[in-house]
């Protein structure tokens, strides 16, 4: 009699399932995609016209590392803090030589960003993540943002488009008193419950 030899090490189907269950989504990269700046047609910003916006195909593609990105991203918010201190140096700085804006001063009016020197303010003990959000860019800002980047002919239209949009927003609902009346009421011809 011969004495065969015990079956390779069968998995059960349970375990394999087990084991694939244990496996984890795991991210080893981003990757980012980069658009040319636009009028943007969608946003409404709070003041002023020329919303901004982004090309329909991006120009450029850049592979990270999570650890490459985050540096960038580091890197990225402290330039613009660097900006937004310079900006309100700026401002500290015109508002001393007006005496808080109540004097004219040719001085202060000719003052711009380049007069601020980096000695002036202290990003590096700034912690970077307490203080970077997002900040509403003013009117000359965008429209400066969007000439650099090659938007020559500005659509003057959208400004008075988003100022209609910003009034129709401060006004809700109808002007019916004590009771509606559905042929004078702007709600119910909108087809929705008076306001």
């Amino acid at each position: 009699p011969s004495l065969a030899s015990p079956p390779a090490a069968a998995t059960s189907i349970l375990k394999r399932q087990k084991q694939l269950r244990r496996k984890n989504v795991r991210f080893d990269q981003v990757t980012v995609y980069y658009f040319a700046r636009r009028q943007g047609f969608t946003s409404v910003p709070s003041q002023g016209g020329s919303s901004l916006g982004m090309a329909q195909r991006h120009n450029s593609v850049r592979r990270y590392t999570l650890c490459e990105f985050a540096q960038e991203q580091e890197v990225n918010h402290r330039e613009i803090l660097r900006e937004h201190l310079k900006e309100e140096k700026l401002h500290a700085k015109k508002m001393k030589l007006t005496k808080n804006g109540t004097v004219e001063s040719e001085e202060a009016d000719g003052l711009t960003l380049e007069d601020v020197s980096d000695d002036d303010i202290d990003v590096e003990n700034v912690e970077v993540d307490d203080y970077f959000f997002l900040q509403p860019l003013p009117t000359k800002r965008r429209r400066a943002l969007l000439r650099a980047s090659g938007v020559h002919r500005i659509d003057a239209e959208e400004k008075q488009e988003l100022r209609a949009i910003r009034l129709s927003r401060e006004e809700c609902g109808c002007d019916c008193r004590l009771y509606c009346d559905p042929e004078a009421c702007a709600c119910s011809q909108a087809g929705i419950k008076c306001q």
